[in-house]
C-alpha cells in the first residue's frame, strides 16, 4: 500500500505535469458541478457595442470560448477611428497624449489590465498577455509600453487628425466638463469640444460550456490630466468575473465607480440571490444616496449577467442602452432603466 509521502510526491508530479500542458499556468477551472449545456450570450455597453458582439459571436457561435470572444469583441471599437472615447480614434489627455486602459478577466479569477499604455492599437490584448505571461495583474504607463513591446506589440501614433483637430478646438477654451451620454449623442459625429469625451465599452459573455468572461477597455475621459486612470483597468471597479455566480462591468465616469467598487459589488449582490438588473440597480443606488446633488449631472451605468447567462442593467441618467446578441437575437439595443428620466439625447 503506497505510503502518504509516496502520495503526496505523485500528486505534485501530476500538478506539474498539468502546468507544464497549460504552458506554465494552472489549467483552466472546469465547468462548474452539475452545470448543463448553456446558451451561448454575449452583451455589451451602448450601441457602439453592436458591431463589437458580432465579432464576439463569430468565436461563440462556432463553440468557441468566452474569453477569446470578448477579447475578439472589444478590438472593434479599439480599431474605429470614429469612436472617440474607445481605443485607436480616442481623443487624448490635456497634454495631447492618447492613453488607453484596459482589463480582461476569466471565470476562475485570472485577470491582467494595462493602463495610461501609449502607442498601442489594441491594449485588451496586452491585458491578456499580462494575464498569461506575467505574475502580476496591472501594468502601467512606461513599462506596460515596453511589455506590450517586447511580447511583439508594434508601436505606432495613436492621435488621429481628426483627434487632434479637435483638442487643438478644446485648447481655446480649455474647460473641462464631461457630456452626460455623449457616447450616445455625438458618437461619430466628430464634434469638438465636450463630444464624445468619455466612455467605455464592458462587454461580458458566457460560452457553450457555461464558461463566463469579460473584457472593459476605454481612452478614458477627453483633456483628462495626464496620468488619469478611470475605472476600466481596476479589476472590481469597472470590471469583475466570478464563473459561480456572474459578471459586471460599468460605464460613465470612472472615479465614481472606484469609489464603490461598483462591478465587484455588483456581482456580490448576485451571489446574494439578486438579479443581474437588481444587483445593478442596488449598485448605482449606492452612488446616488452618496452623492446626491453630484450624481444629477453625472452618469454610471452597470452591466450584469449571471452564469445563467441572464443579463440586465441599470443606470443614473436616462439614455444608456446594451447590445445582446446570441442564437435568436444578433443585434438587439436594449434601453436600461435610470433613476433620473430627462432624456440627454
Amino acid at each position: 500500500m503506497p505510503n502518504r509521502r509516496n502520495f503526496l510526491k505523485a500528486s505534485l508530479l501530476g500538478a506539474s505535469a498539468s502546468m507544464l500542458a497549460w504552458g506554465g499556468k494552472l489549467a483552466a477551472a472546469p465547468t462548474r458541478a452539475g452545470a448543463k449545456a448553456t446558451a451561448a450570450r454575449v452583451v455589451s455597453t451602448w450601441d457602439f457595442g453592436i458591431a463589437a458582439n458580432q465579432a464576439a459571436w463569430a468565436v461563440l457561435g462556432k463553440g468557441g470560448n468566452a474569453l477569446d470572444a470578448v477579447e475578439t469583441g472589444v478590438q472593434v471599437p479599439e480599431s474605429d477611428l470614429k469612436n472617440h472615447s474607445v481605443g485607436k480614434g480616442g481623443y487624448p489627455d490635456r497634454d495631447g497624449h492618447v492613453t488607453l486602459d484596459a482589463s480582461i478577466m476569466d471565470a476562475d479569477g485570472s485577470c491582467g489590465a494595462v493602463a495610461a499604455l501609449e502607442h498601442i492599437e489594441h491594449p485588451i490584448s496586452v491585458a491578456r498577455r499580462v494575464m498569461e505571461r506575467t505574475p502580476h495583474v496591472l501594468l502601467v504607463g512606461e513599462g506596460a509600453l515596453q511589455f506590450a513591446l517586447e511580447q511583439g506589440f508594434k508601436k505606432q501614433n495613436l492621435l488621429t487628425p481628426e483627434a487632434e483637430q479637435a483638442w487643438h478646438e478644446w485648447r481655446k477654451t480649455a474647460k473641462y466638463q464631461p457630456s452626460i451620454n455623449s457616447e450616445v449623442r455625438d458618437y461619430g459625429t466628430g464634434l469638438p469640444g465636450g463630444a464624445n469625451n468619455h466612455d467605455t465599452i464592458g462587454m461580458l459573455a458566457i460560452d457553450a460550456h457555461g464558461r463566463l468572461a469579460g473584457a472593459c477597455t476605454t481612452s478614458g475621459m477627453a483633456w483628462k490630466l495626464r496620468g488619469r486612470v478611470g475605472d476600466s483597468p481596476i479589476i472590481g471597479a469597472g470590471l469583475y468575473v466570478d464563473g459561480e455566480v456572474g459578471a459586471a462591468t460599468s460605464t460613465g465616469v470612472g472615479e465614481e465607480v472606484i469609489r464603490n467598487a461598483g462591478s465587484f459589488l455588483v456581482v456580490e449582490l448576485m451571489r446574494q440571490g439578486r438579479s443581474p438588473q437588481e444587483a445593478c440597480k442596488e449598485a448605482v443606488m449606492r452612488i446616488v444616496r452618496k452623492r446626491r446633488e453630484a450624481s444629477k449631472t453625472l452618469q454610471v451605468g452597470f452591466l450584469a449577467m449571471n452564469r445563467d447567462g441572464e443579463a440586465g442593467a441599470y443606470a443614473i441618467q436616462h439614455g444608456f442602452a446594451y447590445a445582446v446578441c446570441d442564437a435568436q437575437k444578433q443585434d438587439a439595443l436594449i434601453p436600461a432603466q435610470s433613476v433620473y428620466r430627462t432624456s440627454y439625447s
